[in-house]
């Protein structure tokens, strides 16, 4: 996407559509090995081809939450968990492509809103998934106004209508502290220390592994469709690279959970260089579809303005 914004605004747009366009992107290879991305385009410049039940340039419910949580925000006014929620219950009865099956269960549970990501964990005991980092763009760039203490305590939150494990909201939180950051010029991997000062001690030195300056995902002890390798490889993919698009195709070379890590790789790398830096090719076959919204259907300029006015 190219812009004549400069500087902040264009760091706003490029954390919202830097995740969308890393979800489509990556979307096609879900599941598959590492390197398949490189063989697909070996010459590195890498298009929305589409594959695996998804169209070029279709989005996953990665971004279709965020949208949610972004228009729940600007709609309420603010943090309404019990809004948010019904939002998101009526995208899922919407019976979208894709749902994680963690949030799937929540959302179709029946119980109340403020307790079923807990009972789900309750009578799971596993809940450290990475689908609240997913849809993190959007509250990330709306809570960057509150400081580090505000934006994570919202991260939280947001994270915990679906996630009743305390490591995926401190996940979330991390996330949403690096991207605050970026959006104001600095560098996420120099905010890792100040937002793991703000983990929950329970959980800070679990969480101080996977940001750590020499880590890499082969070192991983899970899948990456788990909060901790998913953002530690999502902050690895930026911190090795020096370019929005390698950001990227590092990210979805990795294999495994490819929507939702080079989605959270976006939201960073837009963060930092901005939506000037997303190419076109990219955001111009861009779409994202609202199940149980009709027809609804977003496209780039739908999200930079939701960027903005979040931002506003």
């Amino acid at each position: 996407m190219r812009t004549h914004t400069t500087g902040r605004t264009d760091r706003v747009i490029g954390a919202v559509v830097g995740s969308a366009v890393g979800d489509a992107l990556g979307a096609p290879f879900e599941f598959g090995l590492a390197g398949v991305y490189a063989a697909r385009f070996p010459d590195g410049a890498g298009e929305m081809c589409g594959g695996g039940g998804w169209n070029p340039g279709e989005a996953t419910d990665d971004t279709q939450m965020a949208v949610l949580v972004g228009e729940s925000l600007l709609e309420r006014g603010g943090l309404d968990p019990e809004d948010m929620f019904d939002r998101f219950r009526r995208w899922a009865a919407g019976e979208p492509k894709d749902i994680g099956l963690q949030t799937e269960q929540v959302l179709g549970s029946g119980d109340p809103w403020d307790l079923a990501a807990a009972l789900h964990f309750q009578v799971n005991g596993r809940a450290a998934g990475n689908g609240s980092l997913m849809r993190a763009a959007t509250s990330a760039v709306y809570f960057a106004r509150d400081g580090r203490t505000g934006t994570m305590a919202a991260a939280r939150r947001i994270a915990a209508l679906t996630h009743g494990d305390r490591a995926a909201w401190e996940g979330t939180a991390v996330l949403h502290e690096l991207i605050r950051v970026a959006l104001d010029g600095g560098k996420p991997v120099g905010a890792v220390p100040d937002a793991l000062s703000e983990v929950h001690e329970d959980h800070r030195g679990r969480w101080a592994t996977v940001p750590a300056p020499g880590w890499h995902p082969d070192e991983a002890t899970e899948f990456n469709g788990a909060v901790w390798p998913c953002l530690g490889s999502a902050l690895w993919a930026v911190r090795t690279t020096t370019a929005f698009e390698d950001a990227l195709g590092a990210a979805i070379d990795l294999g495994g959970d490819t929507d939702t890590v080079p989605a959270v790789t976006g939201a960073l790398a837009g963060a930092v260089y901005g939506a000037s830096a997303i190419p076109l090719r990219w955001t111009e076959p861009l779409y994202v579809p609202l199940p149980g919204y009709g027809a609804r259907v977003l496209r780039t300029q739908d999200l930079a303005a939701l960027a903005t006015a979040l931002a506003q």
